[in-house]
């Protein structure tokens, strides 16, 4: 009696999928692996430059340069309640005042970018007008327009006006913010459907009860992530101040503590203020730390429900 060719082959095909299925784990589970490793490494990357900066901060100058604990550790010198004395009371208090520069410029130039880009945004996703093809086309070119570039022919546009070395040279060119516009058109034209807003019209509401009672509501994801982006470039604003501003009590903190660092660089020992660097740097770094862990929830929904259908 011969024996059916079928359970065998059935059996060779059962033992040959198994082989696939362990074959395909195993590569999964390599390629998982990778992933965690480089994933680690981007973590201490950007991780390492923020613990180096918490560490200095706890530092007085001579502990930066010649302390018991590295660069990378704490010394036995605790500084950092010291150092912050002596960032209350250096040069009459000069810090706090810079510090509430740095707070009134991204927080008038992020309210105001942020308001201009929700209007010009929902305008180019829902509203049909002559010119809005080239002129969207006009605003995604000018995002590959470094800001630096346009420093120079900024100041001398507000030098002209007489503006120069006050507030508004850096709050009145922090207002634009093409890719704030460009994240708004993109989130509304997907978020929000057409439909939704002819049914408001059909039921008797106006264009400006339908923006701030239907479409406000539904785009406050991405309202939030461009506020923070906002707030957050102008806080960490740099060139504009510098070519802008010679008065010491206008600075923002960013071009206040460059001024210590190039103080001490130059001055003799008695003017070093490298601790008051550090740990003003490690200060100002405090409130958008805050800022993204009070709002991660809408601006991480922001980034993601903008792609959505």
């Amino acid at each position: 009696m011969t024996t059916s060719p079928a359970p065998l082959l059935d059996e060779a095909v059962t033992a040959s999928g198994r082989t696939k299925q362990r074959v395909n784990r195993k590569a999964k589970g390599e390629r998982s692996v990778g992933l965690h490793i480089l994933l680690a490494v981007a973590s201490l990357y950007f991780l390492l430059p923020l613990w180096w900066l918490i560490v200095a901060g706890t530092k007085s100058t001579q502990g930066l340069f010649t302390g018991s604990g590295g660069p990378l550790w704490f010394d036995k010198n605790f500084a950092l309640f010291d150092n912050l004395q002596q960032l209350a009371t250096y040069n009459n208090g000069i810090y706090l005042r810079w510090l509430g520069n740095s707070f009134l410029y991204a927080t008038a130039g992020g309210l105001g970018a942020t308001i201009l880009a929700v209007l010009a945004g929902y305008a180019f996703a829902k509203y049909r007008f002559r010119g809005r093809t080239i002129s969207f086309m006009i605003l995604l070119a000018s995002v590959m327009v470094p800001a630096t570039a346009l420093v120079i022919p900024t100041y001398v546009l507000f030098n002209n006006l007489g503006l120069t070395n006050t507030i508004w040279a850096v709050i009145l060119p922090s207002l634009l913010s093409p890719f704030g516009v460009y994240l708004m058109r993109v989130y509304v034209q997907d978020a929000i459907p057409d439909e939704l807003l002819d049914a408001a019209r059909v039921d008797g509401s106006g264009e400006i009860r339908t923006f701030f009672t239907i479409a406000l509501p539904l785009m406050r994801p991405a309202v939030v992530t461009v506020l923070l982006l906002s707030v957050v470039g102008g806080w960490n604003n740099y060139f504009l101040p510098l070519a802008m501003i010679s008065d010491q009590t206008l600075l923002p903190v960013t071009v206040g503590l460059n001024a210590w660092q190039v103080q001490s660089n130059s001055a003799t020992a008695n003017s070093l203020v490298w601790n008051l660097v550090t740990s003003g740097s490690l200060v100002s770094v405090i409130p958008l730390i805050i800022s993204f862990l009070l709002l991660q929830k809408y601006w991480q929904g922001g980034l993601s429900l903008g792609s959505l259908k």
